[in-house]
């Protein structure tokens, strides 16, 4: 019986190594989180709270300009940011952007971001009234967008219900983000046979940082440095991979840019770092690992109901 119904349990430790990607043995993520919070609906996330006491009810001016600061300032700031280092990131996008902000999905294919489901609009799929439609629907969006179909999803809020895993694996998924559990890929157990999960993060997210623990303007480059200091000490046994998750509203402002930008380089500088996309990793994880999922293969009856 395993305690968790998608992924055995295993030590990093007594994970075999992994050969290093293009000969670098540290692999860097940028997930960026592009996402529509319709204006008519309460907000997913608060900057301030109401005042006198209220509770936020649309029309939410403040906490929607916060987020739309995002896609009309941040995007910008952080596609130059990127480009300037020639680095393409991971496009965790919400597909109706594709319709709200057309010039902003314009940019991000003509970047050669990729692009990876990340649902309709905000909204955990369980509050979806169908949620296999609503996965559909996305990718379906999304491959109109630049004729490809994700190959790789993040649940906006990380969140699933005991089927979605399954559903996304039937609808062609083959990499999954939101099990935040390993410093590296894992196999995963589905109904219709083994999924890789590729790390997400919370220790290096813009949201738990600076939206949650209010921390200073440099905390992301102080936690790259500290995350760099330890995994010196563990990449002559095992590659590691240093993943950030990433929301144009709070990544992009100046002050905190600032900080990103030199962490950046701080990683850019290194002779021993690749940056990837999704499903670049995904691919090198499959063929380095060599097992295709063997270990969960036999469990395909899926999680209990």
């Amino acid at each position: 019986m395993w305690p968790n119904p998608r992924v055995p349990f295993q030590l990093t430790s007594e994970r075999a190594p992994l050969a290093p990607l293009n000969g670098k043995r540290l692999i860097v993520h940028l997930c960026m989180n592009i996402e529509y919070w319709p204006f008519d609906r309460p907000m997913p996330r608060g900057i301030i709270p109401a005042p006198h006491g209220a509770k936020a009810a649309p029309p939410d001016v403040p906490n929607y300009s916060w987020v739309e600061y995002g896609m009309r300032s941040g995007m910008p700031r952080l596609l130059r940011l990127l480009s300037d280092r020639g680095i393409k990131a991971s496009a965790f996008l919400n597909a109706q952007v594709a319709d709200i902000y057309p010039s902003l999905v314009d940019a991000v294919v003509a970047h050669e971001w990729e692009l990876v489901g990340h649902g309709w609009f905000q909204q955990s799929l369980k509050q979806a009234e169908d949620e296999e439609a609503v996965i559909q629907k996305s990718l379906a969006r999304l491959e109109q967008v630049n004729g490809m179909r994700p190959r790789a999803w993040l649940g906006p809020g990380l969140v699933e219900t005991g089927h979605t895993a399954d559903i996304l694996k039937q609808e062609g998924i083959e990499f999954l983000h939101d099990w935040v559990l390993d410093d590296l890929p894992v196999w995963m157990r589905t109904r219709h046979g083994p999924m890789v999960g590729l790390p997400y993060t919370f220790e290096l997210n813009d949201v738990p940082i600076y939206a949650i623990q209010n921390s200073s303007s440099d905390e992301i480059l102080k936690r790259v440095k500290a995350t760099l200091a330890m995994y010196e000490q563990e990449m002559t046994d095992q590659v590691r991979i240093i993943t950030f998750g990433l929301h144009p509203h709070i990544i992009g402002v100046p002050h905190i840019a600032r900080y990103f930008e030199q962490a950046l380089d701080l990683l850019v500088n290194r002779d021993d770092t690749t940056f990837v996309t999704s499903s670049t990793m995904g691919d090198w994880f499959i063929e380095a690992d060599g097992t295709n999922g063997a270990a969960v293969a036999s469990y395909d009856a899926g999680p209990p109901d």
